[in-house]
């Protein structure tokens, strides 16, 4: 069976032979799927796969094209919070400040993360519990660490800003409200396109935040 790993190397391989020149639209997702001979999900997930590492562009209703200028992306992982602060040299905490069920099947949680019991972290997430093994014991160990360490996912989201703290942010970082934070919002999905989760991270004051290139 062709795996979406084989049909991302076979467009990388007539990109690269000038088969869809760089700039050049490649054929909708249902004609490669008859063309390879797989499901257009497969196919689907190649090619995000592709414009995950910049080397195409998708525009919904406006089809798939080779970039022009092929774009050097930087890698951006996700950190256990816990092994951050840990680095430091500071204790690791973490307390979950409110959880509630919702609607499809659905987790909401709230929680702080500490390091020597200051804020260093505030975390709200959805969680979407049928794609997911059942849930550990989350005040034993961080929603954020048992995400990394045991839910793999294929493609997701993630956006980096400046946004002034609201009021249950101001709350949880003993901060005024307005104060300026460094907020990260991400969504990831499996390999079938379900969403696993989507979070808003809001760190205290004075967070750095590093990756390679």
């Amino acid at each position: 069976m062709t795996g979406w790993e084989d049909i991302r190397a076979e467009v990388q391989a007539r990109i690269r032979s000038g088969v869809w020149p760089l700039g050049s639209a490649i054929p909708h997702e249902e004609d490669l799927a008859r063309d390879f001979g797989c499901a257009r999900a497969t196919v689907n997930r190649a090619l995000r796969a592709l414009a995950a590492q910049g080397v195409l562009e998708r525009r919904r209703k406006g089809g798939t094209r080779v970039l022009a200028v092929p774009v050097r992306k930087a890698t951006v992982s996700i950190p256990v919070i816990r092994a951050e602060v840990e680095a430091t040299g500071r204790r690791y905490s973490h307390q979950i400040i409110w959880q509630a069920t919702g609607q499809e099947n659905t987790l909401h949680l709230e929680t702080l993360h500490l390091a020597d019991d200051k804020p260093y972290a505030h975390e709200v997430r959805v969680l979407h519990l049928a794609v997911l093994p059942p849930l550990p014991d989350l005040t034993a160990i961080s929603i954020n660490e048992w995400l990394v360490t045991t839910v793999s996912y294929a493609t997701g989201e993630i956006a980096f800003s400046a946004a002034a703290a609201d009021a249950g942010q101001a709350r949880a970082l003993w901060v005024p409200t307005g104060t300026p934070l460094f907020v990260i919002t991400r969504e990831t999905r499996n390999a079938a396109a379900q969403v696993i989760t989507k979070v808003l991270l809001a760190h205290a004051p004075g967070y750095h935040l590093r990756t390679t290139m």
